[in-house]
């Protein structure tokens, strides 16, 4: 499953694995928290007790897993303060959940205290990213800005009326 990551200074997709905790976070799409720092790591709490088998110490860049001790969601992009190199380690076991589809410099530009929303992808959005990059900008398709409208719609109707 695609899922969207979106801060006030960045948005990124990953692609969710089919894991148990992974498919207990999608139930509970869309998410709202708040992101805390611990060296090159973001995370930020959920909430949502999920299974924790398959919890390991090993992960790579851009790896995002569920930390079962704090009930958070975790994004690895470079190292944390307990790595011994370049390599992140968790600060206990987590489980491997999906895999972030951006550069370790663009999750550095998120801070603690930033506002975080998590939310499926019905499909592929048009734009992977707000990148500050010196990419040419270019302009979306008459179809494109259509099913942009159709998904942020799709979305605002699965919220409850207090929330809208």
């Amino acid at each position: 499953m695609q899922v969207s990551f979106q801060t006030q200074n960045c948005c990124f997709l990953a692609d969710f694995n089919l894991s148990m905790p992974a498919q207990e976070i999608c139930k509970h799409l869309p998410l709202d928290s708040k992101i805390s720092t611990w060296g090159d790591e973001i995370y930020f709490e959920t909430g949502i007790a999920a299974p924790a088998e398959g919890a390991t110490m090993e992960v790579d860049v851009g790896d995002i897993a569920y930390w079962p001790e704090g009930k958070c969601i975790c994004v690895f992009f470079g190292p944390t303060p307990v790595s011994q190199s370049g390599k992140p380690v968790p600060a206990s076991p987590v489980v491997i959940i999906g895999k972030a589809m951006a550069k370790p410099d663009e999750f550095r530009r998120i801070q603690t205290g930033h506002p975080v929303r998590v939310m499926t992808v019905e499909e592929k959005p048009v734009l992977v990213s707000y990148s500050m990059s010196c990419e040419p900008e270019r302009k979306l398709t008459q179809s494109e800005i259509d099913k942009l409208v159709q998904q942020l719609l799709a979305e605002r109707s699965k919220r409850p009326p207090a929330a809208q």
